[in-house]
């Protein structure tokens, strides 16, 4: 078993639910990142989606966009990535999804890449400007090499189109809880624990919400009816906030937050 489902299987067996916080890979830097992942584990975190700096990300907004940015201007390539996740990896029991930009893939070729982020340790992929209708070859390329992809579904898919994204996923389903770009926000949509009912007809797959969570209270209400939060901007802005203090103060600063949403993981869930 993948270790993504191992991890969903384990917390739905104790009533559990997922804290799944986002970081740019190389921001502050690629050492940094290093530290980083073990330090959300430590706080509460189940899987890290670490995201790959892309020049043109899909739906990201202004904070990760200018995460990705700096990540760029300081030249941290793919590899080194690979590399931090392969040195940390004997050290954490966490889930490593990476968020990728399917052009990136395209360019290194499919079937390495797959095998390289294997390789160094990551359990599966989030692709978020693969298109369902171009998505076999991907969706048979990871199903191989015993990985998990995961794609997005967003308040405007039709319930249809809902159904065969879920049937491309593995490990999870990513359920954006608003359209548009990603960013923290005072308060989640209302529909959004009925969109979940109408997936849980369709899928067996565990259920991620991402987009607009940023708080305990948050993180509460999404897993009241969902089966994972997942918390970006909320937490590179931390990271940005922090970056001018060293390397240690980023750590302390974003383990402390990521600590503090989960608390909404503990106390009794609530709906939207």
């Amino acid at each position: 078993m993948n270790r993504i489902e191992r991890i969903f299987t384990d917390l739905r067996q104790g009533h559990g639910k997922a804290l799944m916080p986002y970081l740019t890979a190389g921001d502050p830097d690629i050492a940094t990142t290093g530290r980083l992942i073990p330090a959300i584990e430590t706080a509460g975190a189940s899987i890290c989606e670490l995201g790959i700096a892309f020049s043109d990300p899909i739906a990201d907004g202004p904070v990760i966009q200018a995460s990705m940015t700096h990540v760029l201007n300081h030249g941290v390539r793919v590899e080194q990535v690979f590399e931090t996740v392969q040195q940390v990896r004997p050290a954490v029991g966490l889930g490593l999804v990476a968020m990728v930009s399917y052009s990136i893939v395209h360019r290194m070729g499919l079937e390495g890449f797959v095998n390289d982020a294997k390789a160094a340790g990551f359990d599966g992929f989030i692709f978020p400007d693969l298109p369902l209708e171009e998505s076999e070859p991907a969706v048979e390329a990871v199903r191989g090499a015993g990985m998990i992809l995961s794609m997005l579904i967003s308040p405007t898919t039709s319930d249809e189109r809902a159904a065969k994204i879920a049937a491309a996923c593995s490990g999870f389903v990513y359920v954006l809880s608003r359209s548009g770009i990603t960013g923290e926000r005072s308060s989640l949509p209302a529909g959004l624990p009925d969109r979940i009912c109408k997936l849980r007809d369709i899928t067996d797959l565990p259920i991620a919400v991402g987009f607009g969570i940023g708080t305990a209270q948050q993180v509460r209400q999404v897993v009241g009816v969902a089966d994972a939060a997942i918390v970006g901007s909320a937490l590179v802005r931390r990271i940005v906030e922090h970056r001018s203090s060293g390397s240690n103060e980023v750590v302390a600063a974003v383990g402390g937050f990521v600590e503090e949403l989960a608390q909404g993981l503990n106390q009794e869930a609530s709906g939207v």
